[in-house]
């Protein structure tokens, strides 16, 4: 009889989490509320929908997420091969079709044999081994059932998404395409703005009128997606030195570099959309389209979704949580995605990845494994679940939580050299663990030689 697991969520966490134990023989019920219930923020049914943006962000070792998609890219990771498959022009960023990638990641998951998806909301955690992988949007039901179970308090912290425009609507006699001093093609659409319109608009977005807070609500952004009212806050130029920064943007007509720039990124295959980078705000819809408007470009913008705002929920992950993603209290129950603190798409899909992982070797009765701390995921959950951490926020990876480099390196230089130390030490662990690696070159062939 094959031995069987519960997750609970179909996000990218749970989906990852279903992949890896199916793919050891584990035999997986994958709970999913929608679209028996939906979310503030999702818009279908489909597994590991993509809610904020499209971006798994930068793709290169000269950053930690970028080390962390090759260490998850080794282990098979459903979502890193999903994602290279459906990929969108945008720099140095690895991006994809939102749409073409929750579908190619809900096709992968429902054919295979092991895995049985379940549409229904969970109030219980069932007994036997569990993945909690419900993300930032968990159901009141559940989250007062985590509750109960680990005794402690949820944290949480609001989260913006950024507006979508359709291409056609968008002037390119005024925008123009170019990535920052030219790497990745002319990848993004750029509008330009002189002095005098980047303060109209701060202005205009500081008087905007606001969706409201609940009253039982306390609002904490993560810095890594504040809203841009929130930033303007903080003094009319911070715009400008943030997601509006013009360094590296020259603008063709001009030859010149413009005063604040707005970038635009393509969100889909065909490059029908395209998403406002770093626009996540909570105006209300009828400011939205009023404000946004007055971006150079923009004064015709057909906005296929507008910016939102949604509650988010993590957990006190180091009071409560092993560096093997099982809970102190209770052994057979996991926790992955961002509802343990890690913020980002990979960083969430890495958590259920080594959630699925360790979940089947405590079937198996094999140890439960970490990997190394000078690893990207490594260091990362050093910081999750270190015990006696105070005041817990989210966390992105980031090379600031990877061990000191000895020698002398600088810059670029010492980011590369952290990600080689971590890729070789990722390779020892593995291979000293028994876990079965994938060459990078042949990641993308994983969902082809799927079980159907």
């Amino acid at each position: 009889m094959t031995e069987r697991a519960s997750i609970i969520g179909g996000g990218l966490a749970g989906s990852e989490a279903a992949w890896q134990l199916a793919s050891r023989g584990v035999g997986v019920d994958l709970y999913e509320m929608r679209p028996v219930r939906g979310t503030e923020a999702h818009q279908t049914d489909q597994l590991a929908e993509l809610v904020c943006s499209n971006s798994f962000r930068n793709a290169s070792l000269e950053t930690a997420v970028g080390c962390l998609k090759d260490e998850m890219r080794r282990l098979g990771s459903l979502i890193l091969t999903v994602a290279d498959r459906t990929t969108v022009p945008a720099g140095a960023a690895l991006a994809v079709d939102r749409v073409r990638f929750a579908e190619g990641v809900t096709q992968a998951v429902s054919a295979h044999p092991l895995i049985t998806i379940h549409r229904a909301e969970l109030s219980e955690i069932p007994a036997g081994v569990t993945i909690v992988a419900t993300g930032p949007l968990t159901s009141a039901a559940l989250s007062s059932a985590l509750e109960r179970q680990f005794g402690g308090n949820h944290l949480y912290f609001y989260d913006a998404i950024a507006p979508i425009v359709s291409t056609e609507s968008i002037d390119m006699g005024v925008a123009y395409k170019a990535s920052r001093y030219g790497k990745g093609g002319d990848d993004y659409i750029n509008c330009p703005m002189t002095r005098e319109e980047y303060y109209a608009f701060v202005d205009a977005v500081l008087a905007a009128e606001k969706v409201p807070a609940k009253q039982f609500e306390r609002t904490v952004y993560f810095e890594g997606c504040m809203p841009i009212e929130e930033m303007a806050r903080r003094g009319r130029d911070t715009l400008s030195f943030g997601p509006m920064r013009p360094v590296g943007l020259i603008d063709p007509r001009t030859g010149g570099r413009p005063f604040a720039v707005v970038q635009l990124r393509q969100d889909d295959t065909e490059g029908r959309l395209f998403n406002m980078v770093g626009f996540q705000t909570k105006m209300t819809y009828p400011e939205q389209r009023r404000v946004f408007r007055m971006i150079p470009g923009l004064a015709g913008a057909e906005f296929v979704r507008l910016g939102s705002l949604h509650r988010n929920t993590f957990v006190d992950s180091p009071s409560i949580l092993m560096p093997t993603l099982q809970l102190r209290t209770a052994r057979t129950t996991f926790l992955a995605g961002q509802i343990i603190g890690v913020e980002g798409y990979v960083e969430s899909a890495a958590a259920g990845l080594l959630a699925g992982i360790n979940a089947a070797r405590l079937l198996a009765g094999t140890p439960l494994v970490v990997p190394p701390a000078t690893t990207a995921l490594g260091s990362l959950l050093v910081y999750v679940t270190q015990p006696g951490r105070k005041e817990f926020q989210p966390m992105n990876a980031n090379y600031g939580l990877f061990p000191p480099l000895g020698g002398r390196w600088r810059g670029r230089e010492k980011k590369l050299k952290i990600a080689e130390r971590a890729l070789a030490d990722f390779d020892r662990w593995a291979a000293s663990e028994g876990l079965a690696t994938v060459p990078v070159a042949r990641a993308a062939a994983v969902v082809d030689a799927a079980p159907l």
